[in-house]
Parts: structure tokens; sequence; C-alpha cells
């Protein structure tokens, strides 16, 4: 199976590659670096099935017109959504406190609204992951995976992916950025059950 993987983040394609390994599924992953892919894709969905449609629909663009017409192609959009914040981060997750913020300006941004909300029924949250596969043939594969947690008051150890300093996963009394790496791969799996999803599609077509 060849898979395009619609990312330039190598960390991603890593963690996707260590996903598909554990589920038994024999694929090369191509990033859109490995094609030539290299237009700008504008994220303007309102929801994270809408932003994961609309890049894999400009990469399936271009691979037709590039004849690259083998390869199945996934992307994700994924972000944090709290409850009493309507949502948000949501969508708007990579670019919360504006283009360019860093991960403590993000960080900082949420907490502060969070502020008013001190209980822990009050900070639920939930890690959302959508991956969206386009077949060869054109056929359309959604998945969406979801982690359950609630927001910490204070952040934990900063670096990694921008929300896990503040994300605590249920039955947790820590964010996730300071478990250890094998409990951190256990609870925060949103992309891996959206994986999971993907790949009980594909056996249903018996793609290998």
């Amino acid at each position: 199976m060849d898979i395009i993987y619609g990312t330039s983040n190598s960390n991603k394609v890593i963690a996707m590659d260590k996903i598909l390994k554990e589920n038994h599924v024999n694929a090369k992953l191509y990033t859109l670096k490995d094609i030539g892919f290299n237009k700008e894709i504008i994220e303007n969905g309102k929801t994270f099935e809408e932003n994961s449609e609309i890049k894999a629909k400009a990469i399936k663009e271009f691979c037709i017109e590039n004849n690259i017409n083998d390869k199945i192609i996934i992307t994700d959009d994924a972000g944090l959504c709290i409850d009493k914040l309507n949502g948000e981060p949501g969508v708007y997750s990579a670019r919360y406190a504006g283009e360019n913020a860093t991960q403590t300006q993000i960080l900082t941004k949420v907490l502060n609204k969070m502020k008013n909300f001190q209980n822990e029924e009050e900070r639920k949250c939930t890690f959302v992951c959508v991956l969206t596969a386009i077949l060869q043939d054109g056929e359309k594969i959604v998945a969406r995976g979801e982690c359950k947690g609630t927001v910490a008051k204070t952040m934990g150890k900063l670096g990694g992916l921008t929300y896990i300093p503040i994300f605590i996963p249920n039955g947790f009394d820590k964010p996730l950025s300071d478990l250890d790496e094998k409990t951190f791969e256990s609870t925060h799996n949103h992309r891996d059950l959206a994986v999971k999803q993907l790949i009980e599609e594909f056996k249903k077509r018996n793609i290998k």
C-alpha cells in the first residue's frame, strides 16, 4: 500500500508509520515534499471534517495533474475542543493566538479564558482528529478519533504538540506532556483511533 500523507512534518510521518506498523499494515508513506507538492492550502472549513477534506481534495487535484494515480491520499485535521468555550480552539487550534504565535502565547490565552471555570466538570475538553482518505478510484473515507480529558490550571512541560502541556487525560492527574512516553502513547490516542477506523475500512475493501 502506497500512501501520500498530507503533511511536511516528519514527526507526524514517523507517528503515522508507527501506528500502521502496530496494526500490521505494510505501507510506504510519501510526504508532500516527496511528491513535489508546495501549494498553499487555504483551510477555511468550519469543522475538522471540512478542513481535512479541503486538504485531501487539493492533493488529489495535484496528483491528477501530475499523473500520480497509484497512491492513497490521507490528510488530517486535529485540535482541542473545550466545552465551556463552545468548542474553542477547535479548528483554529493552530492559530488560536494569531499567526506565528508561540506555544506559550497560545496556552496562556486558553488558560486566561478558563479562569472563571475552576472545577473539573467545567474544564472538560476533547482532543479530536479527523482523517480523510481518498482512494485511487476517488472514493472518500472519513474517520474520527477522540480523546477525552480536562484543561489543566497551569502548564506542564512545554514542547512537543501545542496543547499537551494543558491536557489532562481522563483518569490522570497531570498533563500529557508530564507523562512518560508509553503512558502518553496509550492516552493521547485520538489519531491512533482514527487510523484504526481507516484500516478497518481498508480491510472491508480488501485494500492491502
